[in-house]
This record gives C-alpha cells, sequence and structure tokens, in this order.
C-alpha cells in the first residue's frame, strides 16, 4: 500500500460550528445586555486578540479554560454587560466549550470509515488550543483518530513544516506514504511541499487546482487511482 496515514484540519474540513449553539450565545447576550447580539468575523478576531494580551501560554487545558473565560468576560463587556460579567463568562463557558459545540460535515463520515476500514493510521492537524482531541470526540469522531497535533502545544503554526513532521512523527510515517486535506490553500501547499498527497477542499464548490475537491469523498477516487487493486 503506498499510502498509509491520512491527516485532516479541524474547523472547515472536518467539523463547522453548531447553529444551535451559536444561537444560544446571541440569546444570552443579548438578554444580558438588553440589546441585539450581532456576531462578525472581525468582532470574533478582536475580542480574541483582547483575551490573547496576557503574559500565560494555552498549553495545556486548565490554561485553555482560563483563556475562554477571558474571552466572553471581554465579549460581555464589548456588548456592555456590566452585571455579573465573570459568572456569566463562565456560564457561556461551560454551555460552549467542547459541549456539542461542533458537528461533522456530511462527508466526513463515510470518509472516515473508508480509510479506517484499509488500515490507515489518521490524524488531526489543527491551529488550535490543547483540546484538539475533546473537540474531535465532541463531534463524535474520536474513534477515527490515533493523532492529535495542535499548533499551542507544538508552538509553531501551519504552514511551519515543524507542525506536520510533528504529526507524521506521531504516527511513525513519512510524509510520502501520507496524505492531507485542509479547508486553507497555503497549509495544503505547505503539506505538499513536504511530500504528502495533499488536497485543498472547498466546500462551494470553487474549483481552480488539480488538487481542489469539492468534498472528502472526492479522496477516495485519487487514491484507488494512485493504488489501482484496493
Amino acid at each position: 500500500m503506498k499510502y498509509k496515514a491520512i491527516f485532516f484540519d479541524r474547523d472547515g474540513t472536518l467539523i463547522h460550528g453548531n447553529p444551535k449553539k451559536r444561537a444560544w450565545l446571541a440569546e444570552r447576550a443579548s438578554i444580558w445586555s438588553g440589546r441585539p447580539y450581532l456576531a462578525s468575523a472581525e468582532k470574533s478576531q478582536t475580542i480574541f486578540n483582547q483575551a490573547s494580551l496576557h503574559d500565560e501560554a494555552v498549553d495545556s487545558l486548565e490554561a485553555e479554560k482560563r483563556f475562554w473565560l477571558r474571552y466572553y468576560e471581554a465579549l460581555l463587556r464589548m456588548e456592555g454587560v456590566k452585571i455579573k460579567v465573570e459568572a456569566r463568562a463562565r456560564e457561556l463557558m461551560d454551555g460552549l466549550w467542547c459541549s456539542n459545540s461542533s458537528i461533522a460535515y456530511d462527508d466526513v463520515i463515510e470518509t472516515l470509515g473508508y480509510f479506517k476500514s484499509r488500515g490507515y493510521k489518521m490524524g488531526v492537524i489543527s491551529d488550535t488550543f490543547p483540546s484538539l482531541r475533546l473537540t474531535i470526540e465532541d463531534a463524535g469522531l474520536g474513534a477515527y483518530f490515533q493523532s492529535y497535533t495542535s499548533s499551542s502545544l507544538v508552538g509553531v503554526m501551519k504552514p511551519d513544516p515543524a507542525i506536520y513532521q510533528a504529526a507524521l512523527d506521531s504516527l511513525g510515517v513519512d510524509a510520502e506514504e501520507s496524505i492531507y486535506v485542509d479547508d486553507y490553500d497555503v497549509e495544503s501547499d505547505g503539506a505538499r511541499n513536504m511530500g504528502f498527497l495533499s488536497f485543498h477542499i472547498v466546500r462551494n464548490g470553487d474549483l481552480k487546482a488539480p488538487w481542489d475537491i469539492a468534498s472528502l469523498v472526492d479522496i477516495v477516487a485519487h487514491v484507488e487511482n494512485a493504488e489501482p487493486g484496493m
């Protein structure tokens, strides 16, 4: 068998946010602030930056929990909440952190089942915090993976070669015998430059490069063409 392992990015590749949880957050924030809660990527980044203005490295689950408490406190203050901010931030964290907050895309189970049934080693590589494994398990995908490589623990983010190498080392495989898929082209390119068979998943179907795919299931055809007789 030419390929022995397959690695996946997390967000946008395997899972996406649970809309019911987003609605719950908006409802709580609106009740406490007395005004509609309007989410945006820019707002989330601003809040993230505020929560990051702290000397503590997020290199453990306990440190991550403290980060999210700071995040939700910053969010509530931005929304104008002035009463019971710390207690309400904890309520948000308890309701959102690894608590049915993410859902697997429709093509995930079929794809993971295919590779698991053929004996592939499987891992996740993500620019995220130490809870990577917990979030995958929370989405019901824990049974498929043996390796979880998070940027906060490796100390670098994709497309730095070190994070891909850490994932390879965790499963005892080489890049040339591994597959990778990511929803960011620069990160799939980073794996490809190391020797992975690497795909860029574009879920809106706007495919531009030969390695762009619209569904994770499309990887199967590539693998079977590369390894006839499987």
